[in-house]
């Protein structure tokens, strides 16, 4: 299983924008909906290539509308979120699921709402596991943490 977590920019709405749009309600439609944070929408797919199809279906609103478009599979970690850049070359097995998580994004969560967020190595890249040499951020207690590939962690 995978999910599929979008982040809406600051303004507006994400799922009224989405929704509101008969190409994206349709591709949609098929899938159980959630806000797990203020102005998100989340949803689960079969796998990680489902999730990154899905992405690659909505590619025209993910542009103009979404922040930041993350897939978390448990295949590669039951609590980390991957970058859709991420997700997409493991699914081309262009990277293997064990080379991720050296290069990382941490959002800040705080009252349901994703802190802009950091970017960070991670301690102990040796042997990774969930959580394992995740560094804190100061201005929050909880982070949703996402593995994104060197080039977008290089470009950050």
């Amino acid at each position: 299983m995978a999910q599929v977590c979008l982040l809406g920019e600051d303004e507006g709405s994400l799922r009224r924008e989405l929704l509101s749009r008969e190409t994206a309600r349709e591709a949609l439609s098929t899938y159980d909906l959630r806000e797990p944070y203020e102005n998100t929408l989340a949803l689960q797919t079969v796998s990680i290539g489902a999730a990154v199809a899905l992405l690659n279906d909505l590619n025209w609103y993910v542009v103009r509308f979404v922040r930041d478009a993350l897939v978390q599979a448990d295949s590669v970690s039951e609590t980390e979120w991957l970058s859709r850049e991420l997700a997409t070359a493991i699914r081309n097995d262009e990277i293997p699921p064990g080379k991720t998580g050296e290069y990382l994004r941490l959002y800040g969560v705080e009252e349901n709402r994703l802190i802009d967020p950091i970017h960070v190595r991670r301690g102990d890249v040796t042997d990774v596991e969930d959580d394992a040499g995740v560094p804190e951020r100061e201005d929050s207690d909880e982070l949703l943490v996402v593995r994104v590939t060197e080039s977008e962690f290089l470009a950050a």
